[in-house]
């Protein structure tokens, strides 16, 4: 399966839409990714996961890398992300308490 990303803006906010699965090969797109828009001055991200089907260590170390790139710009990286299979690995790893995670991208925005 391979990872689509679809970045826009809203409202000064940066979001990256990511689908498909977010593994130790697709990871670095995303990662490329967030790198490019911090290069570009975008500090604050957020990448809604509502399409992922599959994340992985690496997709979470890429999340991780990303959280401190825009925060070494006081920015934020805040998800997106309401699938419970999902939201357990946040919970177990003990990144629930690391990512400010939202139920949609509408909350993220408010």
């Amino acid at each position: 399966m391979d990872l689509t990303l679809d970045t826009r803006e809203v409202g000064g906010r940066t979001i990256v839409a990511v689908g498909g699965e977010i593994d130790v090969y697709t990871a670095p797109k995303l990662r490329d990714r967030i790198t490019e828009l911090v290069a570009d001055g975008v500090y604050n991200l957020v990448i809604d996961m509502e399409g992922v089907e599959f994340l992985d260590s690496t997709g979470l170390g890429v999340l991780v890398g990303g959280l401190k790139k825009v925060r070494a710009h006081d920015g934020s990286l805040e998800l997106v992300c309401n699938q419970d299979r999902l939201l357990k690995i946040f919970r177990i790893t003990g990144l629930a308490k690391v990512f400010v995670i939202h139920e949609s991208a509408e909350a993220a925005l408010a």
